[in-house]
Formats: structure tokens, sequence, C-alpha cells
């Protein structure tokens, strides 16, 4: 049998399907054997020894082995340690019991002083040097195409019979000593009506770099040109393929020339050590969990994934708050799903925008409505919280009454800090794109998410009008420009939140509005957002995407998702973030300080307790607390 397979394996051909099958099918043994006697002739060990798992090869000094296995730790999502060695140990017996790691991979690379100086074959003239060295085997993601396979997911730089093309990228890693890099991540092609089965694959393999870090445009990891790969090969997308893309461990490459060590091996991007140890035992720790990609943006492309689990909570909420107790028909503007979308994609976010005020009493003085403020800071609450960078845009004469209604929420323990506070009256499109971007440059937006909650919405004539039809466009600035202006911006996502289809973003769904709500036909919003949120009052939407951006950051699988399976884990805040959750205390709290300042009921123009004429003990009181125990 030797002789015969050393025949097939000397010079393959692409048109050789039988020889390359029977490669596939070899035990490792035998693979390790053809490559450490050098008679195999192919560039990459995808698809070899398949169902077994493979590993990326770093091998350095003594002295620096303890900061990398630490920098392995600190960014385990690209470097799964799956056994340190020994100084001067060739074999790894975890792992296979007959190794010989200076002859093993198909090809190393050599770096003095972290500079790259050739490709070897063989590390056997470096015997000596190595005796002090110690060889760290990292997981590789070769070693779950199988599981894709299996589960129906065609792989294909396998079907293209080439190597992953891999990328470096703009993700900083964790740094450690001497230790920093950029991440480095392979991608595959997968059909979109395939991306829930690969993540579902690969999630449960966490020593082989698990789930995808990113879906969709590579523009996101700074990558700029798919068919020009750091490593490895350009991979053809077919026809309804999405980008996916992995931590890779040839991070592990870029942090040895960082390191600048006077010696140290790397396998050659592709070439891997074919271990011992069956893949096959990978599988859900709960077989009745799952997980989902979700669609948040079509422009640029860009998915994210949670746990069902998180999901079906979500869901939960946006059932929740889809009550409607003023009876108006809301129930036919609902879209299923887009709470969920647009919380995931304000979690992604790193600045936001928010504007809110509804100047309905047009008699009145101040005219806004209690409806939409309290959402909007429950909403920028959790978005510090987490990090994030908040700025409310709102008219220029209401500036001085919500410059004091945040002040007194800081003073009644309702928000924690200031959030900067904007006006915008610019007319055209030309000042709409220097608001939104650094210098009007549209690919360097200065917020990545627009949030519009109960905020006057621009009708079809141009006019802003109330429930009543009343127009009240010379209370209204033009902030609906940015929404306008956002369509055209890559990498600037905008959501809407309403109760009666007259806020700005419910243009989404301006048909319903106009079929189903009264007077639709005169007030409906004219200005779509991405998502469109439906809340029996626009409050209780601000409550639940709060709750939302809760539940998603305390989902591991987002969570890690977020952070690119780089750094550790933020899970430790969660305190924090449940600190930041709308309560009924402070929701109470809040209605007291707007009651103060004279701001009103929509619905009644009352002073009471109450927003769109609910009382707030005997209903939102009661939203809030279901919300709550919903999330937690």
């Amino acid at each position: 049998m030797a002789d015969s397979a050393l025949n097939l394996f000397s010079e393959p051909k692409k048109e050789d399907v039988m020889g390359i099958q029977r490669l596939i099918s070899l035990c490792p043994m035998a693979i390790r054997s053809f490559i450490r006697h050098k008679k195999l002739n192919f560039r990459s060990t995808s698809g070899m020894a398949e169902g077994y798992k493979q590993s990326n090869i770093v091998i350095l000094h003594k002295f620096l082995a303890d900061d990398f296995e630490k920098f392995c730790h600190a960014n385990s999502g690209a470097l799964p340690l799956l056994y340190r060695s020994k100084p001067g140990e060739w074999g790894c017996p975890p792992l296979s019991t007959d190794a010989d790691i200076r002859d093993d991979c198909l090809e190393y690379w050599k770096f003095e002083n972290g500079i790259f100086t050739g490709t070897l074959s063989s590390l056997e003239k470096y015997t000596d040097q190595l005796k002090d060295m110690v060889t760290f085997y990292l997981g590789c993601s070769f070693s779950f195409e199988r599981a894709a396979q299996k589960a129906g997911v065609p792989v294909r730089n396998v079907e293209q019979k080439c190597n992953v093309s891999m990328y470096k990228t703009a993700v900083t890693c964790y740094e450690v000593g001497r230790f920093s890099c950029q991440l480095v991540v392979s991608m595959r092609p997968i059909p979109e009506d395939k991306l829930d089965a690969v993540v579902l694959a690969t999630h449960p393999m966490k020593d082989v770099h698990g789930a995808p870090v990113h879906i969709g445009s590579p523009s996101y990891l700074g990558i700029k040109d798919l068919a020009s790969p750091d490593y490895g090969d350009p991979v053809q997308l077919h026809p309804g393929d999405v980008p996916v893309f992995w931590a890779c461990g040839v991070t592990g490459v870029e942090a040895v020339r960082g390191c600048k060590s006077p010696l140290a091996f790397t396998h050659s991007p592709g070439c891997m050590f074919i271990t011992d140890l069956k893949c096959e035992e990978a599988v859900l720790s709960d077989p009745k969990e799952s997980l989902h990609a979700s669609c948040i943006s079509h422009n640029p492309l860009h998915y994210s994934i949670a746990s069902a689990k998180a999901i079906r909570k979500i869901q939960a909420l946006e059932n929740l708050i889809g009550a409607d107790p003023g009876k108006r028909g809301i129930l036919h503007l609902f879209i299923k799903d887009d709470l969920l979308k647009a919380s995931l994609s304000l979690s992604h976010a790193k600045s936001v925008l928010i504007t809110t005020g509804f100047p309905t009493h047009f008699n009145h003085q101040p005219p806004e409505e209690n409806d939409g403020p309290p959402g909007a800071i429950a909403m920028a609450a959790m978005l510090l919280a987490l990090g994030k960078e908040v700025t409310i845009v709102t008219d220029q004469r209401a500036i001085s009454l919500n410059q004091k209604i945040i002040e007194d929420a800081i003073k009644g323990g309702v928000l924690k800090t200031a959030i900067p506070l904007v006006s915008y009256q610019g007319k055209d499109a030309e000042s709409a794109l220097k608001f939104l971007c650094q210098d009007g440059n549209p690919e360097a937006p200065r917020f990545e998410h627009l949030v519009a909650i109960e905020r006057a919405g621009m009708a079809a004539d141009g006019n802003y009008y109330n429930a009543r039809k009343v127009n009240i466009k010379h209370l209204v600035d033009p902030i609906d420009s940015l929404f306008l202006a956002a369509q055209t911006i890559p990498r600037i996502t905008t959501t809407g939140i309403g109760d009666g289809g007259n806020e700005l973003g419910m243009g989404k769904v301006k048909e319903a509005v106009k079929k189903h709500i009264a007077g639709g036909d005169v007030i409906a919003c004219d200005v779509a957002a991405d998502f469109a949120i439906t809340a029996g009052v626009s409050n209780w939407g601000g409550y639940a995407v709060a709750c939302a951006l809760y539940i998603l950051n305390t989902c591991d699988i987002h969570e890690r998702y977020l952070r690119k399976a780089i750094g550790f884990p933020r899970l430790f805040e969660a305190d924090a973030w449940a600190a930041a959750l709308p309560s009924v205390r402070k929701e109470e709290e809040l209605l007291k300080i707007l009651v103060s300042h004279r701001v009103r009921s929509g619905k009644t123009a009352s002073l009471a307790m109450e927003v769109d004429g609910l009382p707030f003990y005997d209903t939102h009181s009661v939203m809030i607390d279901k919300l709550l125990e919903l999330t937690r």
C-alpha cells in the first residue's frame, strides 16, 4: 500500500480526483510519513486527513515561552493552545504518538530578529538551536472544514483545491510582554442560506477557532481587497456567497514578527501539522441551544450573531411592547425582528446619535410631550454603560429645556453622566453630510447609528403633523435631513421608534399607516429608517432597546463576536450594565422631572403622572416591570 500511495503524491494532478480522495481518507500517521520523507507535492494541507485536527506551529526560544503562552490565552480565538512542548522536545504526546516537529510540516518559515529570512522543508539542521526552543501547537480552522461539510456547507477552498485566504486586519490583539500584533483572519465564502449552519457547526469547536468573528463586508475589519490576501490564495466567491471570517492561527506569525526574537520558526501558512486527534467529539454543550446570524446592514453587508436564547428574549420584548392600549391599530405597523436587528446594530456601533421631541402641544410652552425623552434617556444610559459615545440632537429652541432635564436626571440618579446636546438647522444634503461625517467625508462617519424616538417626522407634503392632523412644521428643525443623508452613507444605520406612524423613521411602514391609522393619509411620515420599532407607547420601545442591549452583551456568543474573540470577556461588567437598565424608580423620577418642566402628556396635555393619557402607576410601571422580568 505504501508504494502505491507514494506514487499518488509525487506529482498530483488536479484531475486526479481518485488520488486526492485517497489523500483525504488517509490516516494522519501516513500523511506525516509522506511529508517527513518529502513525498508530497502539495501547497496546503487543507482537506487532508479528513476529520482530524490540524495545528499551526510557532517555535520560540524558551525565554519567550511564558509570555507567548499568556498571549495565546489572552487571544484564544486566534491562538487556541493545543500543546506547549518542553525545550528541545520534538514530539507532542497529547497530539501524536510518533511526531517529529522538525520534519512533519510541508514547509516552515524562518525569522531572524522578526524578519522573514526564508522557507525551509526541514528544521533538521537547526537541531542544536531547537534544544533551547519551545514549540507551540495551535488549533487550525482546517480542522472544522469536515464538520462544515457534514452540515451541508460547501468549503470553497477545498472545492477549488487551493489554500484558504488569510488577511491581516485592523483589529489589535491583547498585548502581553513583547507580543503585540494585528489579528489575522481566514475567509471562506459561504452561501447566504448556509450561514446559520456554518456558525452552528463551528461554534462548539473552540480549540480550532470556534465560531466566526465577522460575517459580511471585509471593510469592517480594515481589509481592502479580498482578491489580495496577505497569506494563502484568493478563493473565489460564488453568486450568493457571503464572506465569513474566522480568527486565524497565522496571528502567531505576526506575533513572531513583532517580538523580534533572534531566531524563530513557524509553519508556512496553510502547511499545517496534522495531529491524531479527531474532531467528531465537538458538539453543542446544550443540544437544545442554537445560534442565528442576522443581517443588520446591506451597505456594506454586515451580519451579527447571537444565541437562540438571547433572540427569544428579545422577540418576547418586541411582542410585549406591541400592546395597543390606545387602540390605534399599531399592530398593522409591526415588523418582526426589527427590535432584534436594531439592537444588534447598536451593539456594534461605537457612536450613536439619538433624536427625540414631538411638539404636539403648539398652544403650550414648552410644546413638547413627555413620550420620547424617557425612552431616549433609557437607551442613552445603557449605551453609555456599554462604552459607546452618545449624542442627542434636538430642536434649537429646545436645547435649554433638554439640558435642564439631563442635569436633573443626573441629580435624581437616572443618569450617571451628562449627554452632549446639539442642534441641526441645515437645509440640504451637503450640510447633513458635514454634520454626520468628519470633514464631510462619507468614509469617516462621526456616528454609526442614528435613532429617532417619538420624533416628529416629515410627511409626503413636506409638513409635520401631530395625530390630530395639525401642521407643526414651524416648531420642528429639519433633523429628517440627517436620516435621508444617512441612506447614502455607508456604515451609518438608522432606527425609528414610534407609536402612530407620524414619527421620524416610520416611513418604512407608511403604506400601512395610510391604510390602518386614523388620518394616516395625511400624517404618515415619509422618511424611512432601516429599522422601524412599533410600540404601544414610544417610551416602551426605548426601554425595550435598552433591555435588548443588556441581553445581547450578556450573551457570551454575541459578546465574543463583538470583540472578535480577542482579549477577555467583558461579562464581569454585567452588574454595571444591569444598573443602567430602566426601572420603575428611575422612570418615575424622570416623569416627575418632566412634569416640573411643564412637559405634558401627549394625548391629554395633562401635567399629571401619565404618558399618552395612560397612568404611570397602573400602566407604564407594570410595563417596565414586565420588560425587566423578561430581560433578567
